[in-house]
C-alpha cells in the first residue's frame, strides 16, 4: 500500500503545473482521499473532449508535463472507433521495466534459463508511424515501443524493422513467418488470436510439421495478453507439445502495462505497484451511479467485481480502462481480469459478465468434446420493442462446423451453467418468463477473421468483440455466417 501512496504522491507533484493539475488543485493534495475528492472518474471520450482534442495533435503540458511525442492508436473493441491516447517516453520506460519483471519471474521458475541467448519475437503493430505534427507521431503502441528499443538491445529482437514496418497485417505475418524459419526464437510475445494465425502460417511453410518444437527447439517462453486465453489454450498446448516452453500471461493495454503472472495458470496476475501507475477500483454495481465508491489497494476488498481505473505517467487520471477485475489477494496485489465493462450481456436484465460467459462456454466445450476458436454473443428480440428474446452465440469451432446433434447439447450445457452461475439469468429463464433458451450458430473456419478484415479491424491490438449489443454489427457477422453455410440449433 505504501508503494501505491508514494507513486500517486510523486505523480501529483510531477503534474501540478499542467493544465489538468491546476484545474484539479493538485498543489493542495496530500492523501489518496484528497486526490479522489478532487479528480472525478473519466472515460476516454471525456479526456478527449475536455483535454486532448482541443490541442490535438500537440498535448503539451496538458495532462502531463512536456510534449507527448506519440499517440498510441487504439480502437473500441465493440465500436471500432479509433482512439488517440497520448504516450510519453516515461510510459514507454515503465512498460519496459515491467517486461523485465516478466523475465525475472521466468528466471525464478526456470533456473539456468537461456532465453536471452536467442531472440525475442514481438508480434505487434507496424513501426511505420504517422506524422501528426513536428515531433509528434501516432501508431500502434507495440510499434512505438519497438522503435524506441535502443540499438544495443535491438540485436535480441525479431522481427527486423523493415518487416515490423509492414502496415498490412496479413502481408506482415506472412513475411515474418518466412523470416522466422531461420531464427533461434526463445521468447515469443503477442495476442493469442494473431499468434495463432502466425503459427498456422509458420507451420504451413514446413510441410509435415505440427508442433513449434520442430521449428524453434530452444523456445522457452510464450507471453500472451490482451484477451482471455481460455478459448485458445488447448490449441497452444498442442502446439507446444514436446517443447520445454512455458506460458506467461501479462495484463496490458494501449494505456500501459499493469500486471504479470508470477505463478501458474489459474493463480491470477500480480499488479506491478511501483512502476509509475496508481490503480483505483470501482464496484461494478456502482459504476453508472452519480457518485460511485472508489477504492484503492489500501481499502479494496477481495472477491468483488471492480471496474479498473488507472493513473499513468502520460496523463491519464482516474481513467476507466474498460476492464473488470477481481482482487484475490491484497497482500500480493493479485487479481483476475474478469472481462470488459462493455462485455456485460444485460438486454433482458440478466447481467451476465464476461468471465461467466467464458466459464459456461468452456464447460460446454469440455462436456461435448468441441473446441472453440472464436465467438461473439448478442441478444435477439422476438419483435421490435419486445422485452422477450434469447441470446445467439455465433461460434467458430476448431475442426469445422459440428453437426446439429453435437451443437444441441452444447447449447444446453451453456444454458445450464449460466443458470447455476447467475441468479438474474436463472430468474429470467425460469418458465421462459422473458428469456428463452440460447441458440448456437456454428461458423465455418475463417469467418471471424474475414468479418474483421471487411470492417478494417485487423492488427495486433484488435480483438473479436465477445459481446455485441450493437445489432447492426451483430447482424453483419450473423449474415456472413449464414451465407457461408453456418448451422443453427
Amino acid at each position: 500500500m505504501t508503494a501505491q501512496e508514494a507513486v500517486l504522491a510523486k505523480m501529483v507533484r510531477r503534474a501540478a503545473a499542467t493544465t489538468f493539475g491546476r484545474d484539479h488543485d493538485f498543489a493542495s493534495i496530500k492523501t489518496v482521499a484528497d486526490y479522489q475528492a478532487r479528480v472525478p472518474l473519466r472515460r476516454y471520450d471525456d479526456f478527449w473532449r475536455e483535454y486532448w482534442q482541443p490541442t490535438f495533435p500537440r498535448a503539451e503540458n496538458c495532462t502531463w508535463p512536456g510534449l507527448a511525442p506519440f499517440y498510441a492508436m487504439s480502437s473500441g473493441t465493440s465500436t471500432g472507433v479509433n482512439k488517440y491516447i497520448p504516450t510519453t517516453r516515461e510510459l514507454i520506460h515503465s512498460n519496459a521495466l515491467m517486461m523485465r519483471d516478466v523475465m525475472a519471474h521466468h528466471a525464478a521458475n526456470r533456473p539456468g534459463t537461456r532465453a536471452l541467448r536467442g531472440k525475442v519475437m514481438m508480434l505487434g503493430g507496424s513501426t511505420e508511424l504517422t506524422r501528426e505534427a513536428p515531433g509528434v507521431q501516432s501508431g500502434d503502441l507495440s510499434g512505438i515501443e519497438l522503435l524506441e528499443v535502443g540499438w544495443p538491445m535491438r540485436r535480441w529482437f525479431f522481427p527486423p524493422l523493415q518487416l515490423a514496418a509492414i502496415a498490412d497485417y496479413e502481408t506482415k505475418i506472412d513475411a515474418i513467418a518466412k523470416a522466422a524459419l531461420t531464427e533461434d526464437l526463445r521468447v515469443i510475445i503477442g495476442p493469442p488470436n494473431w499468434l495463432m494465425v502466425f503459427f498456422d502460417r509458420l507451420l504451413a511453410l514446413r510441410p509435415g510439421s505440427t508442433r513449434l518444437v520442430e521449428v524453434f527447439p530452444n523456445l522457452e517462453l510464450l507471453v500472451h495478453g490482451g484477451m482471455a486465453f481460455a478459448p485458445y489454450r488447448p490449441r497452444f498446448e498442442r502446439l507446444l507439445e514436446g517443447s520445454h516452453a512455458e506460458f506467461r500471461e501479462i495484463y496490458a493495454a494501449s494505456e500501459g502495462f499493469f500486471a504479470v503472472a508470477d505463478r501458474g495458470s489459474g493463480e491470477g496476475l500480480r499488479l506491478v505497484v511501483d512502476s509509475g501507475f496508481f490503480y483505483e477500483f470501482i464496484p461494478m454495481s456502482e459504476l453508472d451511479s452519480p457518485n460511485p465508491a472508489r477504492h484503492w489497494l489500501g481499502n479494496a476488498e477481495t472477491g468483488i467485481d471492480y471496474a479498473l481505473a488507472i493513473n499513468n505517467p502520460a496523463g491519464a487520471w482516474s481513467y476507466l480502462i474498460g476492464d473488470t477485475v477481481r482482487l484475490i489477494d491484497k497482500r500480493s496485489a493479485r487479481l483476475f481480469v474478469t472481462g470488459r465493462t462493455s462485455y456485460v450481456l444485460t438486454p433482458f436484465g440478466e447481467h451476465i459478465i464476461h468471465d461467466q460467459l467464458e466459464d459456461a462456454l468452456q464447460l460446454a466445450a469440455r462436456e461435448t468434446g468441441l473446441e472453440i476458436a472464436e465467438y461473439s454473443v448478442g441478444p435477439v428480440f422476438l419483435s421490435e420493442g419486445a422485452v422477450a428474446g434469447h441470446h445467439l452465440y455465433i461460434v467458430e469451432f476448431v475442426g469445422g462446423v459440428p453437426t446439429p446433434d453435437r451443437l444441441a447439447p452444447f447449447a444446453r450445457a451453456v444454458d445450464t451453467r449460466l443458470i447455476a452461475l447467475n441468479e438474474d439469468y436463472a430468474r429470467r429463464r425460469a418458465r421462459d418468463i422473458n428469456l428463452y433458451a440460447p441458440q448456437i450458430l456454428a461458423s465455418p473456419h475463417g469467418t471471424f477473421i474475414e468479418w474483421m478484415k471487411r470492417r478494417g479491424r485487423v492488427g495486433g491490438q484488435i480483438k473479436v468483440p465477445r459481446v455485441l449489443n450493437d445489432r447492426s454489427l451483430f447482424d453483419g457477422i450473423e449474415q456472413m455466417v449464414v451465407e457461408a453455410g453456418g448451422v443453427r440449433v
